[in-house]
């Protein structure tokens, strides 16, 4: 596992170190040992001339073992490979810069302080830690060799400054103001366009508001009235103001970005450059995402709700947590489930830390306790803060809108999902069984009484909303959500590809202590996997929609299973790593 420490030391000589710890061998095991994880921590680097220096650290030691710890020593030597950067400042002057990697001997001096501790808990306040390396000897002066490494360690610098929070967001918004140039191009010169046809109802649902009527006039408008609301600026005229809607969800994957990376640097401890590659890779620099917004879709909007309500949980700011929480499922259904894991959630240790509480009793004194008192324990501030804002807002809208709108806004908004069959650009495994029963009979009423409209439903939101939350989200909640949201749009009976920004905006608070992180032929192997069974889909759809081939059996049937199962092995590593991985605390 990678952990990042930044070691800062006064004095005359200022030395500013980035390490990036690996540990890569143990001390021997004892009788059934527990797992432990270093997590290192501010302190002050010392830098003595001559041939060795040695480096005064601090580390905690995270517990993420069942059992009792008595007379536990962690005291010993481990074999450690840092990566580390430093600048070297004397009387604050520049004076070098230099980058390398190399094994080191760390060497625990703290012994085990407590008997009992709780999963998750921290085992000791600190581990004093001395980790100490000889540089490699002198070399005799190489003119070549120095300008190389000369070159070699600006270049690195100069890339490293890319993936800071103010670079990654301007280019990201250069990427979509290109993109959306692009698409006026297409959409004039081609025959093929680039908006998408959801942009369209959105705009005609705008334009149908602007004249006084309701947006749900406009045939297959299922969307909040906020959402046109939003859009009335499209009417005005114009090829600018028609590509506001474009531009302003655009704008939303840009602030999900900068909400992502003040996640994963406070929550997850990671510095600038590291957070700023993984939220560039996943979501910023990603050209899906671009492309998704920049063709009309409104999931950048979502996408910024959520990563907002995942950084309020994770601060404590329960109250507007839970008005993003409402909002969310006002403006989309799917984010319902997240309640039950931020709920859950506030019972555990992570979120007793983060409201300032101390931790829960031995659990020999809970199961002491009467089930009256476990319940009533339950009814805690937070809880009840979260659930009365976020149905406050949830009740508060939907009332809103159906005085305004009346029925059809909850027809359209909320009981169409569940009797929708859509079947076309549909991965789900359930695409041939929708396209069968909606070709039985015309009538809606029909399709609302066949089963296979809701049955889908119930391996979704029992795994979604129950399995998943329940023994996961006390441990690592953000990865919990994305794994509950992978689960949903795997399990849903539409599945298309505006779906997988649902999980794709989670997707960076996972990667930091995940398996596909640690192996790259896991990464590879899946990212392959992934690609190739929608790129067989697809073809398959493009043969059917485009040349009249019949593809349906067992064609595109074998090609959904095929992707339907990638995707449940995917979730399963995922799951997997929720098992061993315990989240950190906010700031380590």
């Amino acid at each position: 596992m990678l952990y990042n420490m930044r070691i800062l030391a006064s004095g005359i000589t200022y030395v500013k170190t980035l390490y990036t710890l690996k540990m890569i061998e143990c001390p021997p095991p004892q009788d059934d040992p527990p797992i432990y994880i270093l997590y290192p921590d501010y302190t002050t680097a010392v830098l003595v001339a001559g041939p060795q220096f040695t480096i005064y650290i601090y580390v905690s030691i995270q517990y993420i073992g069942i059992g009792e710890c008595q007379k536990q020593s962690f005291a010993g030597t481990y074999v450690a490979e840092i990566s580390y950067a430093y600048e070297l400042e004397l009387e604050n002057k520049h004076n070098k810069q230099h980058t390398t990697t190399g094994t080191w001997q760390l060497t625990l001096q703290q012994k085990c302080k407590s008997t009992t501790i709780d999963p998750g808990a921290p085992l000791t306040t600190m581990a004093a830690a001395v980790i100490t390396k000889t540089p490699p000897p002198a070399t005799s002066p190489n003119t070549n060799s120095t300008s190389t490494s000369t070159s070699t360690s600006t270049s690195t610098n100069s890339l490293n400054t890319l993936f800071r929070p103010l670079p990654i967001l301007l280019l990201s918004a250069l990427l979509r103001i290109g993109m959306l140039l692009y698409g006026l191009h297409q959409d004039s010169t081609s025959v093929v366009k680039y908006t998408d046809i959801d942009y369209l109802v959105f705009t005609d649902a705008a334009r149908f508001l602007s004249q006084g009527h309701s947006p749900y006039e406009r045939e297959t408008y299922r969307y909040t009235p906020l959402l046109a609301w939003l859009l009335l600026p499209t009417t005005w005229g114009g090829v600018f103001w028609f590509s506001f809607g474009k531009m302003l969800f655009a704008a939303g994957d840009l602030v999900a970005g900068w909400g992502m990376l003040r996640v994963l640097g406070g929550y997850y401890g990671l510095g600038e450059v590291h957070a700023g590659k993984i939220v560039a890779a996943v979501w910023l620099w990603n050209p899906m995402v671009a492309t998704i917004s920049t063709r009309g879709s409104s999931e950048g909007l979502l996408g910024a709700m959520v990563v907002g309500l995942v950084w309020a949980v994770l601060r404590g700011r329960v109250a507007l947590a839970g008005a993003l929480l409402g909002l969310c499922v006002h403006w989309k259904i799917y984010p319902v489930v997240y309640a039950v894991a931020m709920v859950w959630w506030m019972g555990g240790q992570q979120a007793k830390r983060v409201f300032g509480k101390h931790p829960n009793a031995p659990p020999e004194k809970e199961r002491s306790r009467s089930a009256t008192c476990l319940v009533l324990d339950f009814f805690t501030r937070e809880r009840l803060y979260f659930t009365i804002s976020s149905l406050a807002t949830f009740a508060g809208l939907n009332i809103w809108m159906y005085t305004v709108y009346g029925p059809p806004f909850i027809a359209h908004s909320y009981t169409y999902h569940l009797s929708r069959l859509d079947h076309r650009h549909n991965f789900s495994p359930y695409h041939t069984l929708l396209y069968l029963v909606s070709g039985s009979s015309p009538s809606p009423s029909t399709h609302q009484s066949t089963p296979w409209t809701t049955l889908p439903f119930l391996p979704q939101i029992l795994l979604s909303a129950l399995l998943l939350p329940l023994p996961f989200s006390k441990h690592d909640l953000p990865t919990t959500l994305f794994a509950q949201t992978f689960a949903f749009v795997t399990f849903n009976k539409v599945c298309t590809s505006q779906y997988f920004m649902w999980y794709l905006v989670l997707l960076p608070f996972y990667l930091p202590r995940s398996s596909f992180v640690k192996s790259k032929t896991l990464a590879c192997t899946a990212m392959v996997m992934w690609v190739l069974a929608q790129a067989v889909w697809l073809a398959l759809a493009y043969t059917l929609e485009f040349e009249g081939v019949q593809t349906f059996f067992p064609g595109l049937y074998l090609a959904a299973a095929a992707f339907f199962a990638v995707n449940c092995w995917v979730l399963g590593v995922v799951v997997q790593d929720l098992g061993v991985v315990r989240g950190p605390r906010w700031g380590e």
